[in-house]
């Protein structure tokens, strides 16, 4: 068995407090998300987080990948990436207006499943019966949450399903980006995209925003950047099978919130549906990492 050395070590324990971390970020980007669709729609609350967030975008684009980071070889392949991401999460804002944070949280963890069987339906990669075992406990896992035909069943649970297929949609899209562009082009792109194909609907939808409100889409824009540029790092700094698997403490984080600000107590039977869906998503980490 091969030792890790300790310049390794370290770098694998800043990419593990990079992605807790940005966990954390994106958790409290989703609260905030949960407390504005009380009385915002969700499309005006991406554009205003994506307007806001635009400049830091850019910022942060040309300070990590220099002036050439603010340029794409193919703009085109980010607006549809644009159209995808901001239906991904118009979707799961309107599920937060319905559900429990963490119950949405829990969904959305199906994420990896969908990737895995659209990288073998779309991209026709070569998936074995272990990862397609690993997709189908995760759909049970999805099952076991949403409860089809039960008195408990909630129409709404779809939302966040839809947004798991659309962010693996998302994910899988990447493939079509110039292989010239660095990830910080990618997420400046998809920040200015979701900004201007939100834009579209305001003439319809706007509502005021309240000056007490105001400090709410500040924070979703600084708590939804810096938690995606952490989590970006993390990837940076150790291997997908080392930081992945904490993305899974955002339902810790969810639960907490949840409880604290709403008064969300989920039951046990969405706790197993949550342990058998990470579960599924653990190991098509972990056995893509061995195969990969």
């Amino acid at each position: 068995m091969q030792t890790a050395l300790p310049g390794e070590r370290s770098q694998a324990a800043t990419g593990i407090a990079l992605m807790a971390v940005g966990v954390a970020c994106l958790s409290i980007n989703d609260a905030i998300a949960k407390a504005l669709a009380a009385g915002y729609l969700p499309v005006q609350i991406l554009f205003v987080r994506n307007l806001i967030a635009l400049p830091i975008a850019a910022l942060i684009a040309w300070r990590m990948g220099g002036p050439g980071a603010l340029r794409s070889h193919r703009p085109a392949t980010h607006l549809a990436r644009g159209a995808i991401w901001l239906g991904a999460a118009t979707l799961f804002f309107t599920g937060l207006r319905y559900l429990g944070l963490a119950e949405a949280t829990a969904l959305i963890f199906a994420a990896p499943a969908f990737i895995t069987a659209l990288s073998a339906i779309v991209l026709k990669e070569t998936v074995g019966w272990r990862r397609w075992t690993a997709v189908l406990v995760g759909f049970a896992g999805v099952l076991i949450v949403v409860r089809p035909g039960s008195d408990t069943f909630q129409a709404a649970s779809l939302f966040p399903v839809a947004t798991a297929f659309l962010y693996a949609a998302l994910m899988i899209s990447a493939r079509w980006v110039d292989p010239r562009e660095s990830v910080w082009t990618l997420m400046l792109y998809l920040t200015g995209a979701g900004a201007l194909l939100s834009a579209l609907a305001m003439p319809f939808v706007w509502t005021a925003v309240r000056m007490e409100d105001l400090w709410l889409f500040i924070g979703i824009a600084a708590f939804g950047t810096a938690g995606i540029t952490m989590m970006t790092q993390a990837f940076r700094f150790a291997p997908a099978a080392v930081v992945a698997p904490f993305d899974y403490t955002a339902l810790i984080w969810a639960t907490l919130m949840g409880w604290l600000f709403w008064g969300e107590i989920p039951d046990l039977v969405t706790y197993l549906g949550a342990a058998v869906i990470i579960a599924s998503g653990v190991y098509i980490v972990w056995r893509e990492s061995r195969v990969g």
